[in-house]
């Protein structure tokens, strides 16, 4: 090829390199205050107790049936207000049964895991089995039948008291929050985070009465019982979930290594 004269010909060269990617992982922020956890869980297993006392007792009859009826209307006892709404709690309900919670749990600990917060991970493992595993024993210590004063608008079995999807709700959500508040040293992050899993699991809850497959007494109950167990976890586990998080990561780094 004739190059003009007075012109250069233009010699394409290969491109460069790109920057390898950098992914720089999260300082840990925050730290539960066990103190405070503690006494969030005395709280709330006071009230589980009281109810406990109160259902056993007969004492929740009139607030269980009015709760049920107050969102029924007609003959048939019907769902009240448009399709929309008993859609949306059905897919609210489905955020506490046992596949998706038990997945997001799942997730939740294999994204702490990557996130090389492996004494977070471990803590809310330990969590989520525990609270299952207090749930269950709940359940078969009390006993209690399902309402029948209406219509169930899903299928449930078991027993009714306290609540499992309410329990278990608080436990993977209010404990899923707890974890994933040590990425965020600041507070107002942290109690956003947090609030949103108390208001979540909050509807999950109440969710079950709607259907009505639980008393609203067995609603409450398991959700204070699930939140309380969430608090109360994180101070129980600590220590174990650190030692074995040390551990891993000794053993992964080897004693000749920094």
């Amino acid at each position: 090829m004739v190059v003009p004269h007075g012109m250069t010909k233009a010699v394409s060269t290969p491109d460069a390199p790109l920057p390898p990617e950098s992914f720089v992982l999260p300082e840990r922020g925050f730290t539960i205050d066990r103190p405070k956890a503690i006494a969030a869980a005395a709280i709330c297993w006071a009230g589980f107790a009281i109810l406990v006392y109160a259902v056993t007792h007969g004492m929740t009859a009139d607030f269980d049936a009015r709760g049920l009826l107050s969102f029924r209307s007609g003959e048939a006892l019907g769902p009240r207000g448009p399709e929309i709404v008993f859609e949306s709690v059905r897919d609210v309900t489905a955020l506490g049964g046992v596949f998706l919670r038990n997945l997001f749990a799942l997730a939740a600990v294999v994204a702490l895991l990557f996130l090389k917060l492996r004494r977070e991970a471990i803590l809310y493992a330990a969590t989520v089995v525990s609270g299952w595993l207090v749930n269950t024993g709940m359940k078969l210590l009390i006993g209690r039948d399902r309402p029948q004063i209406v219509p169930h608008l899903t299928e449930a079995g078991g027993e009714s008291f306290p609540s499992g999807h309410s329990f278990s709700a608080a436990v993977v959500y209010i404990g899923m929050a707890l974890a994933f508040a040590a990425l965020s040293r600041r507070q107002s992050v942290r109690l956003t985070v947090i609030g949103f899993a108390l208001a979540l699991s909050a509807m999950v809850a109440w969710s079950r009465v709607l259907l009505g497959v639980h008393f609203p007494s067995d609603v409450v109950a398991g959700w204070l019982g699930g939140a309380g167990w969430a608090c109360l976890a994180s101070v129980l586990f600590y220590a174990p979930a650190k030692a074995a998080a040390d551990h891993g990561e000794k053993r992964n780094t080897g004693p000749d290594r920094p």
